[in-house]
């Protein structure tokens, strides 16, 4: 069956294509879901106008992620956490805690899955976290994490005070 896609569909195609798909992919998946119609000839002499209209709002969406991430790049978060001994935190930040912050700070709403953390923030200090807005636009946000209170945690000294020796 030959389709045309309205709607870019992952791992197939974007706005615009011509598609051989199976039958069953096509009638039961594509089709009803708007994501493609049937490739006739007036569907085909109508590709040309969805592919427009899909770079229109694709340089939409660039120009707007653009601007948000030249805000991001700007963006100085800071996080207070309990710590331990070296720096160490009990708890971590994660990235639904950072994008949360980022929607605080400024308004937008952005998806934690977007917030690109190998694993959580577990260290006092300063990180650069990496926050992808679309395929080609990536900003980067500071994330600087303090001790609750102000001051680490330093470790006791190990060796306590010894009373002087008395004659005998």
């Amino acid at each position: 069956m030959r389709v045309v896609l309205i709607q870019e569909v992952p791992n197939l195609g974007k706005v615009g294509d011509i598609k051989d798909v199976a039958d069953g992919y096509g009638r039961n998946y594509l089709i009803p879901k708007g994501l493609a119609i049937l490739a006739t000839y007036g569907a085909v002499k109508n590709v040309e106008e969805l592919r427009r209209a899909e770079a229109k709002k694709m340089a939409r969406r660039v120009q707007d992620a653009e601007s948000i991430a030249t805000e991001l790049n700007q963006l100085n978060l800071h996080f207070t956490a309990r710590a331990g001994e070296e720096g160490r935190l009990y708890g971590s930040i994660t990235n639904a805690d950072i994008a949360e912050a980022i929607k605080a700070k400024t308004g937008h709403d952005i998806d934690r899955r977007r917030i690109e953390l190998d694993e959580p923030i577990r260290h006092l200090g300063e990180h650069t976290v990496e926050v992808r807005l679309i395929t080609n636009v990536s900003a980067h946000v500071k994330v600087t994490v303090e001790p609750e209170g102000g001051v680490v945690a330093v470790p006791a000294e190990a060796a306590t005070p010894v009373a002087p020796a008395q004659p005998e």
